[in-house]
């Protein structure tokens, strides 16, 4: 029977039960999940496990993350938390006059990419916590991308959809429509160029990618399609370690990366909350969801106001969750709901991976990476596989922004990984992918679990809210049929959605046992958690 013969969409709901062990990893994509176990397996500890799912990924979900994209990480040493920024900057010859011609940033094309920084959270991770050699994370990733790996349902899926609007890049068509065409569901698919990549990516530790013969391939494929891009741009690119920024909801603490991320959103809408009745209410209640959905209506205006690179920004990142500006914004929490102000009027989200692995010794990680939109810009560095992201959609046209467009600058970043601790000590790392979905599924898992007591693989399948730039609620099918014509006499301007649509994205946990993890994986994807 050919792949082509079958039905692969969702026709039924389908049941998944946590998994548990001493070790854990869970990702989008089960070849990529296995991958780190073989590392755990091999002697690799948690982050070894991490970085040899997050390479494998780029391989067999290649319209998720990629080689060319960016990366953002909370890492649980044993002892205490570290955060990792590994963003890019724009490149130093951008000028807003560049970008005079355009009503909003560009979605495709060099003007929406920026340095990669996916690479450099590799070599930063694995020299600082990793155990295995650097050459034994690309191992199973070079196999997949030189022998192939066989596309599943969803992948497949959005495959064609990018297949549709990046068709017209040469590079890309070479690279990912063999035959013309992008690969359907049950094929096999090699990506001879891409192994030859991570080979050098692992051989030099890196070094190519940013100061060698990778570097001066982006930046001479920049130069000769119109591209600013160049190798001084890559080679003075760092990853940036950082202190997760935290907010106490009971007896647990939800940590996120610090802007330029917008993980921030999450606090403030968990700080919104602290003081209300939320933990009295049932997370599928009207009066549960119409809370939330004012507290983060609330948040993500303060984010699209005022987030950016730090270093632009109007004020000190802390003073956004000082009590001060917590009270201010509470008393905005009872305004009349109206559209939010949060930029391009879209349903569409970012492509993302999330992973998180942890492993017996106590050693944690929660990892996000990213093209952002399918494939990212579009354009494939020819005979390297490399797909470059878009990250610098993210930037904003308004002088008046600080996240204005400007060279040698990070972007907003939709990217936030989270955690959890108790008491100082680690309780769960998961994180929800889907670009502006994040920090809403944050909030809404996290109360599930740590306010309602839900077990991490049901508050991942639970349905989801979604408050979209442009100011709708999105209902996923699930909840019960009271909610959205309650939610619609309140004010509020609401679509019902299905089960598993993209935007509700895909989440991943690792939650602390007495004696090992119980991991979670999300049926809207096709990825898995695996124990050992």
């Amino acid at each position: 029977m050919q792949p082509r013969d079958l039905d692969w969409s969702r026709q039924y709901s389908s049941f998944r039960t946590p998994v548990f062990g001493r070790s854990v990893v869970a990702t989008s994509q089960p070849l990529a999940a296995r991958a780190g176990i073989d590392a755990l397996v091999r002697g690799g500890n948690a982050v070894d496990a991490a970085l040899t799912a997050a390479i494998t990924l780029t391989v067999v979900e290649p319209t998720m993350n990629g080689v060319g994209g960016d990366a953002f990480a909370q890492i649980w040493d044993g002892q205490r938390l570290h955060g990792l920024n590994a963003s890019g900057k724009a490149p130093r010859a951008w000028n807003a006059e560049a970008f005079s011609r355009y009503t909003e940033m560009p979605m495709a094309g060099w003007d929406s990419v920026t340095v990669p920084g996916a690479v450099s959270a590799w070599i930063a991770l694995s020299r600082r916590f990793g155990v295995l050699p650097f050459t034994e994370l690309f191992r199973t990733a070079i196999d997949y991308a030189r022998n192939g790996f066989i596309v599943p349902p969803y992948i497949a899926r959005t495959w064609s959809e990018a297949a549709e609007r990046h068709s017209r890049f040469p590079s890309f068509a070479a690279a990912f429509m063999p035959g013309g065409r992008p690969p359907e569901t049950g094929e096999l698919f090699k990506n001879e160029a891409l192994a030859g990549t991570l080979e050098e990516i692992a051989s030099t530790f890196g070094e190519s990618f940013y100061r060698g013969r990778l570097a001066r391939r982006i930046a001479s494929f920049a130069r000769d399609t119109g591209g600013l891009l160049d190798e001084e741009d890559l080679a003075t690119h760092r990853p940036e370690w950082v202190t997760p920024l935290a907010v106490d909801f009971g007896e647990y603490a939800l940590h996120e990366i610090p802007p330029n991320s917008q993980g921030i959103a999450a606090l403030v809408a968990l700080q919104l909350l602290n003081g209300t009745r939320i933990a009295d209410m049932s997370p599928d209640s009207a009066a549960g969801i119409e809370l939330q959905l004012r507290a983060m209506r609330v948040a993500q205006e303060v984010v699209a106001m005022e987030v950016a690179d730090p270093e632009h920004m109007p004020r000190a990142v802390d003073s956004l969750l000082s009590d001060e500006s917590i009270e201010r914004l509470r008393r905005r929490m009872s305004d009349v709901p109206r559209p939010a102000i949060t930029g391009k009027d879209s349903h569409s989200d970012g492509d993302t991976v999330y992973l998180t692995a942890a492993d017996a010794g106590g050693v944690m990680v929660s990892y996000i990476q990213s093209n952002y939109y399918d494939f990212g810009s579009g354009l494939v560095v020819p005979e390297t596989g490399i797909s470059l992201h878009s990250r610098a959609a993210c930037f904003s046209l308004d002088p008046k922004h600080p996240n204005h467009v400007a060279g040698g600058k990070r972007p907003f970043h939709t990217l936030c990984p989270a955690f959890v601790t108790s008491r100082g000590r680690p309780v769960m790392s998961f994180g929800v992918m889907g670009g502006h979905m994040q920090p809403q599924g944050h909030v809404q898992t996290f109360l599930r679990i740590c306010g309602h007591g839900q077990n991490p693989q049901s508050a991942c399948d639970a349905p989801r809210w979604h408050v979209t730039p442009d100011g709708t609620v999105l209902l996923e099918a699930g909840f019960a049929d009271s909610i959205m014509p309650r939610l619609l006499q309140l004010g509020y301007r609401v679509q019902g959605a299905p089960y598993g649509d993209p935007v509700f994205g895909g989440g991943q946990f690792a939650l602390v046992l007495p004696d090992g993890y119980c991991g979670a994986s999300d049926p809207r994807k096709d990825g898995q958690a695996v124990a050992i």
